[in-house]
């Protein structure tokens, strides 16, 4: 069976915690990935706003999806820097992301997140880029 958009689904569906926010791939394949989740008030902070750590849960598994849309299924985030560019609010989060750079064993990617308002309009909301590697 090869890596497709069922099998990334049926991986993340083997991931409990990803199970408990209610994540879902939407995208696969092709050194890509997109992921979304419902923005719902148990994933708030006090502000009202997304929690950050529910947007960096988003970023590293899209990241690592991405990466091993170009390297196969054995791998794991390498790091990753986050910059929160403005407070998520809305109805859904949309990650997506993309390989930057592969080789044989890593790559660089890069992840877009966006809260989605009622409308359907998207604002951005956080920038990463981080390392996906081989899984030794």
């Amino acid at each position: 069976m090869g890596f497709d958009l069922a099998t990334a689904r049926k991986v993340l569906d083997s991931q409990p915690f990803s199970r408990l926010l209610g994540a879902r791939i939407t995208a696969f394949g092709d050194g890509a990935a997109v992921l979304e989740l419902d923005i719902r008030d148990e994933l708030l902070q006090q502000n009202g706003f997304l929690h950050g750590g529910v947007l960096a849960y988003a970023a590293d598994n899209a990241l690592t999806f991405a990466g091993g849309s170009a390297l196969g299924p054995a791998v794991l985030t390498g790091g990753f820097s986050i910059q929160y560019v403005r407070p998520a609010t809305g109805t859904t989060l949309i990650a997506r992301a993309t390989v930057v750079h592969g080789g044989r064993r890593q790559a660089v990617c890069r992840c877009d997140l966006f809260a989605v308002d009622g409308e359907g309009a998207e604002t951005l909301c956080a920038v990463v880029q981080g390392t996906v590697l081989t899984a030794p």
